[in-house]
């Protein structure tokens, strides 16, 4: 009798219906758990938007474990974060830091009219990601989801008709990433021809969609993102306001949708917002915590059982005789014959089949270019070839990126920084920039043609134009009204070209040649008259050098994380000529031709201890360059250590030396997110001092006893446009020892023609 009884309760099928709410879906990973562990079945899963990637990871074999292990991974906060892991970030790449808060990029096309590209997330990791985890659960399933382990509907949305999209066939992946789509932060993928978005536009919480697609006899609902509001909440308007934009984009939820046939669950998961992704381990046990209060009740209801024994072995039978991911082809779509060369060669492609990690390394290689960042990756399975197949969507425009930037400070060093990138794609990638700082301290500009040439396992050349002026007379300080008595002006230009190349992933190896004309004036006094006339200082001449480099830093200034390493040794042979003012012991023009070489190794490193991120940084230089005619124009052209952010808007000459060693500590402390205590000390020891004599003439003296000392505390706030910082600086330097700084917006400057 207990036999008979039980046999059509084995029958009964179970729908989990997975709503969006971005972060907080990590939710459903616990929920699923919870199910496993207390043998409820999973028959049919119907997701929304992050309820789409925890069911469609499910549902392609899978187990709740591994989703969670994903979910919590490195790996998984850059896909959602839109980085690149550092394995596979390629420096190559990766342009000289500039000033910009702000970057527009615009789209041109063939008539030159211009689209804002306005998505606020990089989705070329989560892309590739998505496609390399569920290729082979797509192959297996014949492009069919009825037929993956279980049964699974996607929920998109089609904003031009306003209609919600029901996908069950095709690519698990785009499926997925359709449904994950939201509106201004994802760009959107075309999908049968239409370009489709979050389905939580329109259904949030598909129950409907369960109903009709696979008609179950129970229902367990799970909404991450409760809308249920049909008046106005007074009481909790307040709190609720910070997700406003939240609420406008997704679908009501209604819980009674689920009938008497079904339970609801809702996790307590209003202490996080939809971007709370670090916070997985948290989220995940809520979850799991607001499932188990219902299982009592769904078992009640639910009298069939699977155990955990009985879907691990259905899933390891599944997966069993999936095909391995090994590549022939590499198909391009919406690219020209020459261009898909191009882009070919960047794949390394050997005559026997590719792995993963080719394609991999090679798509990679691809994104870390900016032109490509509108590309999206696919693999299908060739049937008759018995490989995959990786395929490259994309629609080459040409783009042109606008930046705008600057600084503003308490001391006269205030710039504005203007820079315009425009790139054009045929047989070779083509990348013309122009960079502009103006300020009262400190004016530049540089002109650059970049062509990138795929021979050599990748290869740029790249023509340069670059013009400096700096004025050192008009560094002061503004909040206590203190004179700069440096009284210098400088102008370098350089006319240089260079040839970059790839070493491994993270590394570049530079070389550079050029022909600089530099025009110093200056004063050999601390205090300038107005009847003085002024030592001017031409040097003209050729430079050329060989630079290996690596910079994985988190931040272009103040950074907390990562390497920074640069070995570079130059060449340089230069015309003095001297034209000496009152100020000057000699009344005689002088020119005289130099020659000499430079060797500089340069390295930081951060270390991740928790919110303390201890670091150093060290750099020495070794030179056998001249004297010039006098004291004061040898140490302007001589090499400086610049430690901290304002360093190179100061002239300290105890800091500058042919030959020296300069190492310290840099200790970053997070009180809270984006705002850091900073602490830094370092000591520089030259192996000869040069100092002058009383014909205001250079000389070398050694001293092992010299040695300078500088260091800063100070307050770093990274806002989303660039750092606030107020900070104490000290320099072992007589004119420019204490100082307070406050400034908002990057301290860079483009480099000297000397550098």
């Amino acid at each position: 009798m207990v036999m008979l009884w039980a046999m059509p309760l084995h029958a009964q099928k179970v729908a989990l219906v997975l709503s969006g709410g971005g972060a907080k879906g990590l939710a459903h990973v616990g929920v699923i758990k919870a199910l496993e562990e207390n043998e409820i079945p999973i028959d049919y899963i119907v997701g929304t938007s992050m309820g789409a990637i925890v069911g469609g990871f499910y549902a392609a074999g899978y187990s709740a474990d591994e989703i969670e292990r994903i979910v919590k991974s490195k790996g998984f906060q850059n896909w959602v974060n839109g980085i690149i892991g550092e394995d596979y970030n390629y420096y190559y790449s990766k342009e000289d830091a500039n000033a910009s808060w702000l970057s527009l990029n615009l789209m041109v096309d063939s008539s030159f009219n211009t689209r804002l590209n306005s998505n606020l997330a990089s989705d070329l990791s989560l892309n590739f990601a998505l496609t390399e985890l569920l290729a082979q659960s797509s192959e297996k399933a014949n492009y069919n989801f009825d037929s993956l382990f279980i049964p699974f509907r996607a929920m998109a949305s089609d904003l031009f008709t306003q209609n919600q999209i029901v996908l069950k066939s095709g690519n698990l992946n785009q499926a997925i990433r359709a449904s994950f789509t939201v509106p201004f932060f994802y760009r959107p993928i075309k999908l049968d021809n239409k370009y489709l978005f979050d389905g939580g536009v329109y259904n949030n919480f598909p129950v409907d969609v369960a109903k009709a697609e696979f008609n179950p006899d129970y229902i367990i609902g799970v909404n991450v993102a409760s809308k249920r509001f049909s008046q106005y909440p007074y009481e909790e308007d307040e709190k609720l306001i910070g997700q406003s934009l939240l609420f406008m984009l997704l679908d009501k939820t209604d819980p009674d949708a689920i009938g008497d046939k079904g339970i609801y669950i809702e996790p307590g998961l209003t202490k996080y917002s939809a971007l709370d992704f670090i916070y997985a381990n948290n989220i995940i046990d809520s979850g799991y915590v607001a499932a188990m209060a219902k299982i009592a009740e769904i078992k009640s209801e639910v009298t069939a059982r699977k155990t955990c024994e009985e879907i691990n072995q259905a899933r390891e039978e599944y997966i069993l005789d999936m095909k391995p991911l090994l590549f022939k082809e590499i198909k391009f779509i919406g690219f020209k014959s020459s261009q898909r060369r191009y882009i070919r060669s960047l794949f390394n492609i050997k005559k026997h089949a590719l792995s993963i990690l080719d394609i991999k390394e090679g798509y990679y290689k691809l994104i870390s270019e900016e032109y490509f960042k509108n590309i999206y990756p696919n693999i299908v399975y060739d049937s008759l070839e018995k490989t995959y197949d990786f395929e490259i969507y994309g629609k080459p425009r040409r783009n042109l990126k606008v930046e705008f930037g600057g600084n503003i400070a308490t001391r006269s060093i205030s710039e504005m920084f203007l820079g315009l990138e425009f790139t054009n794609f045929n047989r070779f990638l083509f990348n013309y920039g122009a960079s502009f700082y103006t300020g009262r301290f400190y004016q530049s500009m540089h002109l650059r043609t970049r062509i990138n040439i795929p021979i050599l396992n990748q290869l740029y050349i790249e023509p340069e134009y670059l013009y400096n002026h700096w004025d050192y007379l008009n560094a002061n300080d503004i909040l206590f009204e203190e004179k700069n008595e440096s009284i210098i002006d400088q102008e370098d230009r350089l006319l240089g070209l260079n040839i970059g190349m790839p070493i491994g992933i993270k590394n570049k190896l530079e070389i550079s040649s050029g022909l600089f004309i530099n025009n110093d004036t200056y004063s050999n006094n601390d205090v300038l008259v107005s009847t003085d006339t002024l030592d001017v200082l031409f040097l003209d001449g050729f430079r050329a050098g060989m630079t290996f480099s690596r910079n994985n830093m988190n931040r272009k200034q103040y950074a907390s994380s990562g390497t920074y390493l640069k070995v570079s040794v130059n060449y340089f042979s230069a015309l003095e000529r001297y034209y000496p003012g009152n100020t000057s012991m000699t009344f005689e023009d002088i020119r005289q031709r130099h020659q000499w070489l430079r060797l500089e190794v340069k390295a930081a490193q951060y270390f991740q201890l928790g919110k303390y991120k201890p670091g150093y940084l060290i750099q020495a230089m070794a030179s056998n360059q001249p004297f010039l005619h006098n004291y004061t124009a040898t140490i302007i052209n001589t090499p400086g250590f610049y430690p901290f952010q304002d360093s190179k808007t100061l002239f300290l000459p105890n800091f500058r030396a042919f030959n020296f060693v300069a190492a310290g500590f840099r200790q970053v402390y997070s009180i809270r997110r984006n705002l850091d205590f900073r602490l830094e000390g370092f000591v520089f020891k030259t192996l000869q001092d040069i100092v002058e004599t009383n014909n205001n003439s250079p000389k070398l003296e050694a001293d092992l006893t010299s040695i300078f000392l500088a260091g800063t505390a100070g307050v770093v706030y990274h806002s989303p446009v660039g750092p606030i910082s107020l900070s104490l600086n000290y320099y072992d330097d007589p004119t420019n020892q204490l100082g307070v700084l406050f400034h908002f917006g990057y301290l860079i400057f483009n480099k000297r023609s000397l550098e």
